[in-house]
């Protein structure tokens, strides 16, 4: 579960927002020796989201997948994905403490691109304040995944239609600087790209 958590990058969170649910991509991180019972999965956001800051002491659910390959059968019955995927499900938690709060935004920067926090300036008051961390223990999380191919009806096979797997995975056509950048792209931004290589 967490070398999926690891390699992840997009989390979906369902909330309920009072008169209907919502379900939002996040950036997210985790820390698996967090102060939550079995970790700490952290989501981040304004703090003028409604969603975000109406979640305090509610249940929420967290969901992040990854998608490995397309099952093509011999049937449109058979057809499947191989996926990795986790849940996570339990009250969720608003970060007052300042230094987890700073903790949890270093780890969702170095999530994305690792080491990168170190390199870069530290959070202004303000940036702070603007900002919520929602919390979520990993006690309620689960894993579930797939990984193999079509799985058909004898007949099916025998009636000789192809079946197999595409294979699927991210790959990165390297960084790109922006229009006002002045330095180099940093080693750490060049072996986050190549790892997607």
């Amino acid at each position: 579960m967490f070398a999926l958590l690891d390699d992840a990058l997009v989390a979906h969170v369902g909330v309920n927002v009072g008169d209907h649910p919502v379900v939002l991509p996040v950036a997210f991180a985790v820390d698996p020796d967090g102060p939550d019972d079995e970790g700490t999965l952290y989501i981040h956001g304004s703090v003028a989201a409604r969603w975000l800051t109406g979640a305090e002491s509610t249940t929420i659910c967290v969901t992040v997948t990854e998608l490995d390959g397309l099952v093509a059968a011999r049937s449109g019955f058979h057809h499947s994905m191989n996926y990795r995927s986790v849940v996570a499900i339990g009250p969720a938690r608003i970060v007052r403490d300042p230094d987890e709060k700073a903790h949890a935004l270093a780890l969702t920067v170095d999530h994305m691109v690792p080491g990168r926090s170190a390199t870069l300036r530290a959070s202004t008051r303000k940036e702070l304040a603007a900002t919520s961390v929602l919390a979520v223990a990993l006690r309620e999380a689960s894993m579930k995944k797939r990984a193999e191919g079509p799985v058909d009806d004898p007949e099916d096979v025998e009636a000789g239609v192809w079946g197999g797997v595409i294979p699927l995975r991210r790959v990165s056509s390297g960084p790109v600087s922006g229009a006002d950048s002045h330095a180099d792209v940093p080693a750490d931004v060049v072996a986050r790209a190549a790892s997607f290589a």
